[in-house]
């Protein structure tokens, strides 16, 4: 007696690559290019897993690795400096079937922090580990690639840090609205139904005292269920305190939200209210995307379960 085949979920990917004010007026049609090219690295990373049959959580880490180990975006090669003149690197990771997550914060020599956050997840019995503990935990994992700090040094972060700091003086300027943050995150759901999202970032340009957004901390900047996963990229103070990535995942759990309402109405309404900005990418169990962002534009790229594809960076 022959047995039923077995039903395979189609995959869907999506990732970004930070939200905040990008003027198209001041981006040359080489450099919207090259972003360009970056997102579909990114995508071809993560995608090459999924249709391997690879895991979600592999497919996030592998779009988030692509996205660190460009020097365009706000993440690992590409961090900015602190208002010391160093680097402070966050990332987060969870897996929706298994409630799993693992983070890393204020890390320096890490050149993937999206890999030490996976680490934390499978090999200790923490979710959260921070500065020189974070970076302790690292020296017992030989698979963690390290880099001197200067690696993540680059001439564009360090003309934004200076420009930065002229602007805002010697106190932070209260109107931050999309100006010096950035972000890269992915959401993947995989041929089993199962769906990951990962985050990782340099934080916030001039940035003092370890401060710590969004990004690292489950729920706020990522979040993963059964129904649905996020990754968060705008001002993370804000992110916080609405608990972004969750909010809409529990929007959708226990008011039957789509996503794409769930999403819309925490990026276009909860934050801007509460006096914040910023996108989110999402994915739900059905391979749906919702890509919304209240600033004037995010790095962003998607794959859908038909195979379809983009990469955008403006609303248009």
């Amino acid at each position: 007696m022959s047995q039923s085949p077995v039903l395979i979920q189609k995959t869907a990917l999506v990732i970004h690559g930070g939200a905040g004010v990008i003027s198209r007026d001041a981006m040359s049609a080489e450099s919207e290019a090259e972003y360009q090219a970056a997102l579909n690295l990114a995508l071809d990373a993560g995608n090459a897993v999924l249709q391997n049959g690879g895991s979600a959580r592999e497919a996030v880490i592998a779009s988030v690795i692509a996205l660190e180990d460009c020097p365009l975006f706000n993440a690992g090669k590409g961090a900015v400096f602190n208002a010391e003149g160093g680097h402070e690197l966050d990332a987060s990771i969870m897996e929706g079937h298994s409630s799993k997550a693992g983070a890393v914060a204020v890390v320096y020599t890490i050149k993937n922090p999206i890999r030490l956050a996976e680490a934390i997840m499978e090999h200790s019995s923490h979710v959260l580990l921070a500065g020189a503990g974070a970076e302790q935990f690292a020296d017992t994992r030989p698979e963690i690639i390290r880099v001197e700090p200067n690696y993540f040094d680059t001439v564009h972060r360090f003309q934004q840090l200076k420009q930065t700091q002229e602007e805002q003086g010697k106190t932070f300027s209260a109107d931050l609205k999309g100006k010096y943050f950035g972000t890269v995150g992915a959401v993947a759901l995989d041929k089993h139904g199962h769906i990951a999202a990962g985050t990782s970032t340099g934080g916030m340009t001039n940035k003092r005292w370890s401060r710590i957004g969004d990004s690292p901390i489950i729920g706020a900047g990522t979040y993963a269920n059964q129904q649905c996963g996020v990754s968060g990229t705008g001002w993370g103070e804000y992110f916080l305190r609405a608990v972004v990535a969750h909010d809409i995942c529990a929007r959708m759990k226990y008011r039957g939200d789509s996503l794409a309402d769930a999403a819309n109405e925490v990026l276009m309404k909860v934050v801007p209210e509460m006096g914040g900005d910023g996108g989110a990418i999402a994915i739900d169990k059905d391979g749906n995307i919702a890509m919304p962002f209240n600033t004037e534009g995010m790095y962003r790229g998607w794959i859908n379960p038909d195979g379809s594809r983009g990469v955008a960076i403006f609303k248009d």
